[in-house]
């Protein structure tokens, strides 16, 4: 018997997800079980496999709502929010701006630096490499991980082979507990502990099973635990960001927070952080799913 759903506002729901981007079976997976929890209440919903011709795609599906499970280009820099936009369909998740500010790490950091915020540190890159090591090279535009590389001296940083065709940027690294803190609709979720066996949260620590160690509560002082979270939902604000992103940080020396991104569309696979803080807040990842469609809208640009 499927669960009963009362107020709200549409009538067929896409669940769009796959797209071209490199984190596509990641976003295969966020979708199919977001499109499941939602198959087995009363929403008329359809899974939308996004490949060639996006519009014609949505447009023949006939949907009055989207329900937004894409990660990194196209679906998480702006593109697909703009097309909803153009099609006055209400789409989960933050407006174009948004999108495209948080899809942009280098932007992000500037907008979070000049909201008090704490990031870590950037370094420079000559012709010859670094100005010091180690230090984490990572694309500028890019989610899970994808792209990340640690590089630890001269030597790791020439055998190293990057894609000229894209933007990079070097952050030194930070010592610390790791932790994410989703926010949902405005409000900070508790923050989720990351601590992944092989030392670097990485694209194989996010996604295999047994690699990495959660805990939610993070196992942090509770004073800590509030900071966290205030400093997250104020991430958010600053970035206009809606429906539920992510902020992830680290907690360096003396329990305070440096932010490494936000993270606009996060993950709703079973290794997520996010169905992982709304379980400890007594949220199921059916509850999970409706009240971040229940958040849909049209925002004529996303920063409001």
């Amino acid at each position: 018997m499927n669960q009963p759903v009362q107020n709200l506002p549409f009538k067929k729901v896409g669940v769009l997800m796959g797209g071209t981007s490199a984190e596509r079976d990641i976003s295969l997976q966020s979708g199919r079980a977001v499109f499941a929890a939602l198959k087995d209440t009363d929403v008329d919903v359809i899974a939308i496999d996004l490949q060639t011709d996006w519009a014609r795609q949505i447009k023949n599906a006939n949907i009055d709502t989207a329900f937004i499970a894409l990660h990194g280009t196209w679906g998480e820099d702006g593109c697909i929010q703009g097309l909803l936009e153009t099609m006055s369909i209400p789409y989960t998740g933050s407006g174009v701006a948004a999108s495209a500010l948080c899809m942009d790490k280098l932007l992000t950091k500037q907008v979070l630096q000049h909201a008090n915020l704490k990031t870590p540190v950037d370094i420079s890159i000559h012709a010859d490499g670094p100005m010091r090591y180690p230090v984490f090279i990572k694309p500028i535009d890019e989610g899970s991980s994808v792209g990340l590389h640690q590089v630890e001296n001269v030597a790791q940083w020439q055998a190293l082979e990057l894609d000229p065709a894209r933007s990079w940027m070097a952050e030194m690294p930070v010592k610390g507990v790791e932790v994410a803190v989703s926010v949902l609709n405005g409000v900070a979720l508790m923050p989720v502990e990351v601590s992944p066996k092989s030392g670097i949260y990485d694209f194989a620590s996010k996604y295999t099973q047994g690699a990495t160690e959660y805990f939610c509560p993070a196992r942090l002082p509770a004073e800590t635990l509030r900071l966290c979270m205030q400093q997250a939902e104020a991430a958010v604000h600053a970035t206009h960001c809606k429906g539920a992103p992510r902020v992830d940080m680290i907690i360096g020396d003396g329990g305070v927070p440096i932010i490494l991104e936000v993270n606009t569309i996060p993950g709703m696979t079973e290794t997520s952080l996010l169905p992982k803080a709304a379980a400890a807040a007594g949220i199921n990842f059916q509850q999970l799913c409706l009240k971040i469609l229940a958040s849909a809208s049209l925002q004529h640009g996303g920063m409001a």
